[in-house]
């Protein structure tokens, strides 16, 4: 099989052990691995598929249990380099009363921002399906360029390229800069995962409808619009899937949307999609595979945490039966 391949941040998040107060109120914390494009990865590996992470971590305590959790649900960390010129990142997170999350960042710079695009091997992507990467570690930094590195190697490999821009404004000097970051990758992307909360940041339009004019651009074929508990879309040139959302008590989000597009990416991994299949996929196949990724993410969220929360293919097979026995 081949296997999905991720790039980006590692890093630890301190969850809170209180809830509904500010970050600067929080006594207690949890420490847990985090990272969007190491989330992703854990889910494809947690689904039962093949999944690969690149990036760079610190040679420190936090690096070591990052790299373990990571192993420990069978994600290939070969392409993980280590440094001891910079630490691991760490994120402080408090969490609402709805579930959702304030972050407080340190990383001045971390070990995931200095990954060169000399250090980015070719053969890494020879079994690679599709190549996964986020939005934080596009700064003006080294690792800017080690993805787009990545994305020339993945696409030789006629590899599907999925973005999931993650929009994180506290790691931007300011937003302008974040939002000329993802413009300048989106093109380069066949799959943009997007947030209702993301749309106009990025776009400038918060209907879908005008927004997907800016972005269709370059080799984009598929767009994922998630609206949490409103549900998601599956959006290509030519038609439009919509799903409705899952009822859950929301406990934490965290990694939530990671759970969304990595179990996609599974989905598209499990049944081979190749990059030209994308447009031509019918509405029935999309609307399972929103239907699953939609159900994998709600139950993410009833649970603390991210690579904890997610769920193996037997556990949310069981799930997604549970919630249909009970509406008959």
């Amino acid at each position: 099989m081949k296997k999905v391949i991720s790039i980006g941040e590692a890093l630890i998040d301190f969850i809170p052990n209180e809830k509904g107060c500010s970050l600067k109120d929080v006594i207690n914390f949890e420490r847990v691995a985090g990272g969007a494009p190491a989330n992703v990865s854990a889910v494809v590996s947690k689904l039962g598929g093949k999944s690969s992470f690149i990036s760079k971590l610190g040679n420190d305590a936090f690096g070591d249990y990052i790299i373990d959790t990571l192993n420990k649900v069978n994600v290939d960390t070969s392409c993980v380099l280590r440094t001891n010129k910079e630490n691991t990142g760490l994120a402080f997170v408090s969490l609402k009363e709805d579930g959702n999350r304030d972050f407080s960042f340190y990383r001045n710079p971390s070990a995931d921002m200095m990954l060169k695009d000399t250090e980015i091997d070719k053969e890494w992507f020879k079994d690679c399906h599709s190549l996964h990467f986020c939005s934080v570690d596009l700064i003006e930094c080294p690792m800017k360029y080690a993805h787009k590195k990545a994305i020339e190697y993945a696409k030789n490999n006629n590899s599907i390229i999925s973005f999931d821009p993650n929009v994180r404004l506290a790691l931007w000097e300011n937003e302008e800069d974040c939002k000329k970051a993802i413009l300048e990758f989106l093109p380069l992307s066949d799959i943009v995962k997007i947030s209702d909360e993301e749309l106009e940041f990025i776009t400038g339009f918060n209907d879908i409808e005008k927004a997907k004019e800016v972005l269709f651009k370059g080799n984009v074929k598929l767009i994922l619009f998630t609206k949490g508990k409103d549900g998601a879309e599956a959006i290509t040139k030519e038609k439009t899937v919509k799903i409705d959302g899952n009822i859950v008590d929301v406990v934490d989000t965290t990694g939530a949307g990671d759970s969304f597009i990595g179990s996609f990416l599974f989905s598209l991994l499990n049944d081979d999609i190749k990059t030209d299949d994308l447009e031509k996929l019918d509405e029935e196949t999309l609307k399972n595979y929103l239907l699953f990724s939609n159900y994998y993410a709600g139950y993410s969220t009833t649970k603390k945490g991210a690579i904890a929360s997610y769920a193996s293919l037997e556990e949310i097979n069981n799930y997604i039966k549970s919630i249909k026995n009970k509406s008959i």
